[in-house]
């Protein structure tokens, strides 16, 4: 038996798609306009620099990136274009390769984190008080728990 969505649930449903949709769009805009690069390009930045050796196996940061091997190899072809970023061979096994990201590439990320950061402000937090920043926290946790089992 279906258990269809109540109109409560659906109108919430409805708000946190286009939530979403909205707030990834600004991002984008933003580092477009400012970075010249897709919020995509920036979070496989960000994953790289936060990880040991600024490096990660590729099936590792497409996983991170919430996206296929496929999709990720052609993000690191145009990343390594702009001398961002550079794969190797994975010493451990010489099977897997490693996306590094290199000094221009983090240079770029940390020239494009202050404008990124007040977007993310602007666009989400700040419309929020601290308690509906706490329980944004709280529902996105348990949502992603659930998921991630």
């Amino acid at each position: 038996m279906t258990r269809w969505l109540d109109p409560d649930e659906q109108q919430t449903w409805r708000d946190f798609l286009a939530a979403g949709q909205l707030i990834n769009e600004a991002l984008d805009r933003q580092l477009q306009r400012e970075a010249g690069m897709p919020h995509t390009y920036y979070m496989i930045l960000v994953a790289l620099s936060e990880a040991p050796g600024r490096s990660m196996r590729m099936s590792e940061l497409a996983a991170r990136a919430q996206s296929s091997q496929s999709r990720l190899s052609h993000a690191v072809a145009r990343l390594e274009e702009r001398g961002w970023v550079r794969r190797e061979r994975c010493p451990a096994d010489g099977r897997g390769n490693l996306a590094v990201l290199t000094d221009e590439g983090f240079a770029t990320l940390t020239a494009a984190a202050p404008g990124h950061v007040e977007e993310v402000r602007r666009s989400l937090f700040d419309v929020l008080t601290p308690e509906q920043v706490r329980e944004l926290g709280a529902i996105c946790s348990a949502v992603r728990g659930a998921l991630e089992r």
